[in-house]
């Protein structure tokens, strides 16, 4: 049987023209990402900035896990929807969005929550897990999961103007449990919807660079951003000898 031509197409090459022009890039970067395959857990709102420019840089198959339903409130950050979304599931409206920005990215939509029953089934196969959700407790597990299954984490959190963005890498740097303190907030913290854009935004860039395998990552390191001040900080994450996730690893 004859491979399949893992060439870029000419559409590729129209499409994606500006970032296969920057010289750390080229063709195996671009077929990288075509090659991928990423979970997203979470579509609110950092999971639409991440979801939105994954697509559009043309990674290949997204799988894009959230159990709710599109609320007006969730609007002012939650770019993926529009008014005429509320009361649809957020998987199904992410995906005709997503596929009507780019029909070659494979879309799977998951309406269901990621648990610690669930979640290092749902991350086989991938190649990282992207950390969307909106609890502590969710991203404990999700971090979990990715130290069991083997996969890199993009984690971004945001509150108000602010937020946090690291990539951890099992098994090799800290995880999420060495630097994030276990007490949950007692409700959910408002945001500026563009902070969420924000974090979400940088959140994607880690997972292109990482993916594509161009340019230096957060690995091991948090970077802090202050949008109020609009200054940031990255600051050194040490594991923690403790930990129950990564200090046996």
């Amino acid at each position: 049987m004859t491979p399949p031509d893992r060439r870029l197409t000419p559409d590729d090459r129209e499409r994606f023209a500006r970032q296969l022009e920057l010289p750390e890039w080229g063709d195996a970067a671009q077929e990288r990402l075509r090659d991928a395959n990423v979970f997203i857990a979470g579509a609110g709102g950092l999971g639409s900035a991440v979801a939105l420019y994954l697509t559009a840089a043309g990674v290949g198959r997204i799988t894009l896990a959230d159990p709710d339903v599109v609320e007006l409130s969730n609007l002012n950050r939650q770019v993926l929807y529009t008014t005429k979304d509320a009361g649809r599931d957020k998987v199904g409206a992410a995906t005709d969005r997503l596929v009507s920005l780019n029909p070659s990215a494979a879309i799977t939509p998951l309406r269901e929550r990621v648990d610690a029953d669930s979640a290092p089934g749902l991350l086989a196969g991938h190649d990282i897990a992207i950390d969307c959700l909106d609890t502590l407790a969710a991203r404990f597990v999700l971090n979990r999961a990715s130290f069991e299954v083997g996969i890199p984490m993009v984690y971004g959190a945001v509150a108000g103007f602010t937020g946090h963005v690291s990539l951890i890498e099992p098994p090799e740097t800290a995880c999420l449990e060495c630097f994030v303190p276990r007490k949950e907030p007692p409700a959910p913290a408002p945001v500026l919807g563009c902070t969420a854009g924000l974090i979400g935004t940088l959140q994607a860039t880690e997972a292109v660079k990482r993916l594509a395998g161009v340019g230096e990552t957060l690995a091991g390191r948090l970077l802090v951003v202050d949008g109020l001040a609009m200054r940031c900080d990255v600051l050194e994450v040490q594991r923690d000898p403790a930990c129950p996730v990564c200090s046996s690893r």
